[in-house]
């Protein structure tokens, strides 16, 4: 049995169900005005940034993620 094969038949249904849910199949279309997608270019090429789709994913998330943790109802 080779190595791969073997690392692949030890995972388990939960591993498995995990992977699923991280898979991306859901998608969103984004427009953007000329000054805007000049920005992302500028930005892209100045960070050599290579990846876009994980660039915008990334600044997405992170947004979203320091909104929720700003909005978390505190006892004081």
């Amino acid at each position: 049995m080779k190595r791969k094969d073997r690392k692949r038949a030890h995972k388990t249904d939960a591993d498995h169900v995990r992977d699923v849910n991280l898979l991306r199949t859901n998608k969103r279309t984004i427009l953007f005005n000329n000054k805007e997608i000049k920005a992302i270019d500028d930005y892209c090429m100045k960070y050599a940034v290579h990846n876009r789709s994980k660039f915008m994913r990334e600044v997405i998330i992170s947004a979203i993620i320091k909104k929720f943790e700003d909005d978390y109802p505190t006892l004081f």
